[in-house]
């Protein structure tokens, strides 16, 4: 048998590929970098801390002392009669998971070049990580939103519905919309450095287009409408009308959130896919 025979490919790195195509196959095949990745993310963020994972507590618990005082006391804002710290608290937690994935993966190639340029795995495999390292923060912060809620679920305050099935898919689309935005902005950043700075600002003032510190049903207009559209929209209403009861919540609104990411997520991949061919001549 011939040399050339003897000696086959065992892997082909190739560019020719679609720029709809996410290649889960070949991400698949690095799920044990996914799962590294992942590890060093948790374990990096409480290296040489004191309190440790605490530090996910202690975020949404003052962020929502601040929201009662300044939106539920002095702004005087509607939670459509649910408990003002469970809605406040609900909101705070499915938001820092969405504001979380989105800023990491929004800096992906500039952050990972030195990674990126000297060996070859999946592109795809960082922002994956960073969704899933993000998915454990939440978790930990789902239990203190799940000690308050069965409190008041015990006096009878709350009436959740058989809508809570569906938060994995919510939570699923969260992670897809993050994803989708980050990719995008990930591949603007490789040459426009700026834009990481526009991303910042404008996830403060997103924040507030999205009915995290109030119902929908408080709006009113025009600006009800802009609210229906926007795809945050129907996960967070969904989510507080599921386990709180409260709120102006139909399944077209979801619906039209799932459309909205779907076609967002399309979009990030396609720009993706054609920056991660030559990023590292530009970063």
């Amino acid at each position: 048998m011939s040399e050339t025979q003897n000696n086959q490919w065992t892997e082909t790195i190739e560019s020719s590929h679609s720029l709809f195509d996410l290649n889960l196959k070949e991400v698949w095949r690095y799920k044990d970098l996914v799962y590294m990745f992942v590890k060093r993310d948790f374990v990096s963020s409480f290296k040489q801390t004191i309190l440790g994972p605490v530090w996910f507590f202690i975020n949404p618990i003052f962020t929502t002392i601040v929201y009662i005082v300044v939106f539920g006391n002095i702004a005087k804002l509607s939670t459509d009669g649910a408990p003002k710290i469970l809605f406040y608290l609900a909101g705070i937690t499915l938001w820092n998971y969405f504001s979380s994935c989105l800023t990491s993966t929004s800096n992906v190639f500039t952050s990972n070049a030195g990674i990126f340029g000297k060996v070859y795995f999946p592109r795809l495999v960082m922002p994956l990580s960073i969704v899933f390292s993000n998915l454990m923060r939440f978790g930990v912060q789902m239990i203190l939103f799940l000690v308050v809620f069965f409190y008041y679920l015990s006096k009878g305050e709350v009436h959740p519905n058989w809508w809570i099935l569906v938060t994995p898919f919510l939570i699923a689309l969260m992670a897809l919309f993050a994803l989708g935005m980050g990719m995008i902005f990930s591949s603007l950043t490789t040459k426009y450095r700026d834009m990481q700075m526009l991303l910042t600002f404008g996830i403060s003032l997103y924040m507030y287009a999205t009915p995290v510190i109030y119902p929908i049903s408080s709006l009113k207009g025009v600006f009800k409408t802009l609210a229906f559209y926007n795809p945050l929209t129907g996960i967070f209403e969904c989510f507080k009308y599921a386990w709180l009861g409260v709120g102006d919540f139909s399944s077209t609104m979801l619906l039209i959130s799932t459309i909205i990411i779907l076609l967002i997520l399309a979009v990030g991949t396609i720009i993706f896919n054609k920056v991660e061919k030559g990023f590292m001549d530009t970063v």
